[in-house]
């Protein structure tokens, strides 16, 4: 399978630290491909520059056939490259269902026009709808955002992304704060995005992790250890001293 992201000799320093230290990388097309890595190793800037919050210092990144080294936020978006946040981004106010209905919106290119609810806009709300399905909270479409337990508003984090339609999503933390019946569900709807749409898990439970991806890249002191499938790396000797312990 050809790669949906690659990222060739990425480097980026803050003072005399460097973050991300000449890290190459390639994600294969419809693979969960999950980071992981100790507190500090680089995980955050490697996102963040995978999506456009941060600039390299050197290197490059190519989303599928492009080029995208220099693009913003919002042009990496509107190409295919979806994202969810360690901390929710979400509008508390709303609804489920026009929060969802925002990102139909932003993906169709319409200018801001939000002055009614998502439900009287078909164009908006069949498409919402359709995502809240697959995310497990058709039943919370009318329910605002501020009144969803912590393990719903990452599901509907997740609904937005999956609105903008990306080719890709980049998750940071997804099982973040939750439980583990939240966790649990978490992974059920991720198993079922599986081989549909590519996805790069960064993550700290190693449950998640060792059900989710199909290849594993460890990262410390921003630098790449290794890349393996996840039986090779629970085997892998340097990463269980790196990271993995006594797992």
């Amino acid at each position: 399978m050809s790669p949906a992201l690659t990222l060739t000799s990425l480097t980026k320093s803050f003072g005399p630290l460097r973050a991300t230290d000449n890290v190459t990388l390639s994600v294969v097309a419809n693979d969960c491909h999950a980071i992981i890595g100790p507190n500090g190793a680089g995980k955050s800037t490697l996102i963040g520059q995978i999506t456009g919050e941060i600039t390299p210092d050197a290197g490059r990144i190519a989303f599928f056939d492009a080029d995208i080294t220099g693009w913003s936020v919002p042009r990496r978006a509107l190409a295919g490259l979806g994202r969810s946040f360690q901390i929710t981004q979400l509008c508390a106010d709303f609804t489920v269902l026009d929060n969802v209905a925002l990102a139909v919106q932003a993906r169709q290119g319409h200018s801001y026009r939000f002055l009614r609810s998502a439900a009287s806009d078909a164009s908006l709300s069949h498409p919402a709808r359709e995502v809240l399905a697959r995310v497990g909270l058709e039943a919370r479409a009318q329910t605002r955002v501020d009144a969803l337990s912590h393990g719903e508003r990452r599901q509907l984090e997740l609904a937005a992304a999956l609105a903008m339609q990306p080719r890709m999503l980049v998750l940071d933390e997804p099982m973040a704060g939750m439980g583990p019946q939240e966790s649990e569900r978490m992974i059920e709807i991720l198993q079922a995005l599986r081989g549909k749409v590519t996805i790069l898990l960064v993550e700290h439970d190693m449950d998640a992790v060792f059900a989710l991806a199909d290849r594993i890249s460890v990262l410390v002191n921003g630098a790449l250890l290794t890349t393996a499938d996840p039986a090779a790396v629970r085997a892998d000797p340097a990463v269980r001293a790196a990271y993995l312990g006594g797992e």
